[in-house]
């Protein structure tokens, strides 16, 4: 499915984490983060439910600083796991059961995001990949882990779009304050 609603889309945030994140080309991590925040946003805004993991936290960390506190304000608790693909973890999986279409961000690209994308496709879900709200360690492996998604059968998109197609009008108060932020 293409066309992403309210009502029928999820928001998915893949192991934004302090020690992977840490790992990442500077550029990159912050270009990432900044659209994951932006994502979030609308998702605040527009009523989009959002779900969140942490890859073994106890190595690689807690929620990044940045996104943490939204996070907290949106009451969204990070589920820990061990397993590549946050699909496998029963608790994901039973709160991701209800939502239609994922729109799927996270660290990193060719590990975590693509074998959840490749599950939830495999699960029946509709997976949109946000390919500049994704970042790996190197620039090939975030490239190979995005070409994957895609084979694996998601559609690669940008923020813009989703936000955008999210909001599907212009004139409302969180089409102003998500259009400012994108500018």
């Amino acid at each position: 499915m293409l066309e992403l609603s309210r009502g029928s889309t999820g928001l998915l945030v893949v192991d934004f984490q302090d020690k992977l994140a840490a790992a990442m080309p500077d550029a990159v991590r912050a270009a990432a983060e900044h659209n994951v925040e932006t994502l979030l946003l609308a998702a605040e805004m527009l009523g989009v439910p959002v779900v969140a993991t942490e890859q073994y936290p106890k190595g690689l960390g807690r929620t990044t600083a940045i996104l943490s506190p939204i996070f907290d304000r949106m009451g969204v608790r990070p589920f820990e796991k061990l397993v590549f693909s946050a699909a496998r973890v029963p608790e994901v999986a039973a709160r991701m059961s209800t939502v239609q279409t994922w729109v799927v961000v996270g660290m990193e690209t060719h590990v975590c995001v693509y074998q959840t994308a490749r599950e939830l496709v495999r699960q029946g879900h509709g997976v949109h990949v946000v390919e500049d709200a994704c970042a790996s360690r190197t620039e090939d492996n975030r490239r190979i882990g995005l070409e994957l998604c895609r084979a694996a059968g998601a559609v690669g998109t940008s923020t813009e779009v989703v936000v955008f197609d999210l909001l599907g009008e212009a004139g409302s108060d969180a089409f102003r304050a998500l259009s400012k932020r994108i500018k």
